[in-house]
């Protein structure tokens, strides 16, 4: 296997896979050429995404995986789903894909998950965990009640298959003996390191000296005497049972084989050959190294997990992932999820009743400072949403003040938790909802576009969005003091640059502010679109407030704003249907108000990846569609007022 010490900086030579168009061209390789077309693989990828930024750790370590499934398998007859996608990329390149890697998560080029609107080769869409056993197993039982005999395999991490829908899909599996093979992914990572009982428990077992003595040796048995096959796999299982204390996937009915060397690509193809012919479920587990190949990723693979765009060649290439050009925009904006972060510690400092949780989010929500400085206040639960709200429910129960700090798209998770077990007991919880709004490069399995929408139909809950860095800690904090349950949105990346004021203070609840005083149309905007309208305000001179609280809303100002506004704009960085427009227009029509009003927002469809700018453009909610689109909808109303007007009238009042 050749190591790397730096990123490729020129397009590399790859003279094999340069002939592999389709995964069929694989099927007649020799040992030796898969070996060599996975060290050519691994420079091309890390070429591509250095290229184009993107996840690296986890396709660096699944480069022998990839090779072996794909000569193995006969794709797309044979179906291959992947776990969250993280390390699909090399199974992008071997299908067809790999002169548009160039195009990678950006607009109109290929995802940074697998598609299946994108390739017939992307079996199934993924983006977030521990989906690929049920969706495998859905797919092996529809070929067999089809009386199809083609082949299923799945490839979960060790940090996914800890999730509670992969053990449900285990244990599903076992019961209805489908014909299929799980590949467990052991690289001891998933985004942060794996943690939880169960991979405490893994880990142990599958690292034991014992173990892995008795493992080989069993196995020498076996090639040593083939006619004592049958005995030796009776006292394999018996020597297991006595190592791993109730042969966890074996109970669950899955013939487990393993640890084996996952950068082994003659043990993988043996294996995968002869497994994923068997019937019923089996299970092969795999150790790898998350960035092999790349020296500091090997060493860092939490660091590498992704790679930045890679803007020009530096002399020291061993710093690769800290080589971006640094942009001049954004040198003074602090991150929204450092304004978490930062906040999280000061509150925990004033009250030592906080308790923060992650779902395997700790460096991504930005949980760092605080998981040293009081780690005995910290719980990340692994990828395990609906546990992690209901373990803060738990928490509150016994007068606790949990912080959840979760993505929006991964909130949609937890959904029956938050309703069932938080908002209907009024528990005292606090949602910090990170990446609201558009994501960008992650596209569709990443957009947070639906908050707003799921959350404000549920009774008891307290709803912000905030539109600067300042506002976010300040509501951050009125909803820590709020008593029930409540939630502060806000978006990835850079806040627009506002001085943050440093001491707390709560913002009165339901309480909006006035940004500029105008006339005849009123801007209401939610969350962080603010400083896209205030431009499109001056334009129109329209008033423009900062509503902040979509639940409950401001019904003072809004009656205020009716008396002395000809027409009322609704802006939010979330799905028209059911968000905050919608909102607005509820509360005027059930206390019996007439006055025109246009939602701005997310249209209702799926977005995909590209840079935020440009989705917010594409979906006409840059500043120069807002004011387009407003003075349309305006000169509309003038237009419907002057043909309600009788002749007489129109005569006199020519205006």
């Amino acid at each position: 296997m050749k190591v790397f010490e730096s990123v490729p900086r020129e397009r590399p030579d790859t003279p094999l896979l340069n002939r592999i168009k389709s995964p069929s061209d694989m099927t007649q390789l020799d040992s030796h050429q898969l070996a060599q077309l996975a060290d050519e693989l691994r420079a091309y990828m890390m070429y591509s995404v250095g290229t184009t930024g993107g996840h690296f750790g986890a396709g660096l370590g699944v480069i022998e995986l990839t090779v072996a499934l794909h000569h193995v398998l006969h794709a797309p007859l044979d179906k291959l789903v992947w776990d969250v996608g993280h390390q699909a990329y090399p199974h992008k390149i071997l299908t067809g894909r790999k002169n548009q890697m160039h195009s990678l998560r950006q607009k109109n080029g290929i995802a940074a998950f697998p598609c299946r609107t994108e390739s017939v080769y992307d079996s199934f869409g993924v983006g977030h965990s521990s989906t690929s056993i049920s969706a495998c197993l859905g797919m092996a039982v529809a070929s067999r009640l089809s009386g199809l005999a083609n082949r299923h395999v799945a490839v979960i991490g060790d940090g996914a298959i800890t999730a509670g829908m992969a053990m449900e899909a285990l244990s599903h599996a076992g019961d209805v003996k489908a014909n299929m093979l799980v590949i467990l992914n052991d690289n001891q990572m998933s985004i942060s390191e794996s943690v939880g009982g169960l991979s405490s428990y893994f880990s142990r077992i599958w690292s034991s000296h014992t173990y892995n003595n008795l493992r080989q040796n069993s196995k020498k048995v076996l090639e040593a005497h083939p006619l004592a096959l049958s005995f030796a796999r009776k006292t394999e299982e018996h020597v297991k049972g006595l190592v791993t204390p109730g042969t966890f996937f074996e109970e669950l009915g899955f013939n487990y084989i393993g640890p084996i060397d996952g950068h082994d690509l003659d043990e993988l193809v043996r294996y995968i050959e002869k497994l994923s012919r068997h019937n019923g479920p089996q299970l092969l587990h795999i150790v790898t190294t998350k960035g092999k190949g790349y020296k500091p990723a090997e060493q860092d693979p939490i660091g590498y997990h992704a790679l930045n765009k890679l803007e020009k060649p530096v002399k020291n290439q061993a710093a690769d992932k800290q080589t971006v050009k640094p942009d001049p925009t954004t040198a003074h904006k602090q991150k929204y999820c450092d304004v978490f972060g930062q906040w999280l510690c000061d509150q925990a400092a004033a009250d030592e009743r906080l308790v923060g949780i992650t779902p395997a989010m700790r460096e991504g929500s930005n949980l760092i400072e605080f998981s040293k400085r009081y780690p005995d206040r910290y719980f990340d639960v692994a990828i395990a949403e609906q546990h992690a709200l209901t373990f803060a429910a738990g928490l509150a129960c016994e007068h606790k003040k949990p912080v959840v700090a979760i993505y929006s798209t991964f909130l949609q998770r937890a959904y029956d938790q938050l309703i069932h077990d938080i908002a209907l007991q009024n528990l005292d919880v606090l949602f910090a909802i990170d990446r609201a709004g558009l994501v960008g490069a992650d596209g569709a399995t990443h957009n947070g576009n639906f908050d707003l929408s799921y959350l404000r139909c549920i009774p008891n809950m307290v709803i912000m969005a905030a539109a600067d860095e300042n506002e976010c800690r300040q509501m951050l904090h009125t909803g820590y003091m709020y008593q029930g349950p409540a939630a502060v949105r806000y978006p990835r990346g850079n806040g627009p640059g506002v001085d943050i004021q440093q001491r707390l203070q709560p913002i009165p609840i339901g309480q909006s502010r006035t940004i500029r005083q105008g006339k005849k149309i009123a801007i209401l905007n939610f969350g962080a679109l603010l400083h896209t309208a205030i431009p499109a305000a001056e334009t129109l001179n329209a008033t423009l407030i900062d509503m902040r609280f979509i639940k409950p809303l401001d019904t003072d100002r809004l009656i205020t704003l009716m008396q002395d506004h000809q027409v009322l704009i609704t802006l939010e960085e979330n799905t028209v249907a059911g968000g905050a427009g919608s909102c607005v227009m509820e509360w005027l029509q059930f206390n019996g108000y007439l006055k025109p009003l246009l939602a701005l927002g997310l249209p209702d469809k799926f977005i995909d990846h590209g840079s935020v700018s440009e989705l917010l453009k594409d979906n006409e909610l840059d500043t120069q569609a807002i004011i387009k689109r407003i003075q349309a909808f305006y000169d509309h109303y003038l237009l419907q007022i002057e043909l309600q007007q009788p002749e007489t009238e129109k005569v006199l009042h020519p205006s």
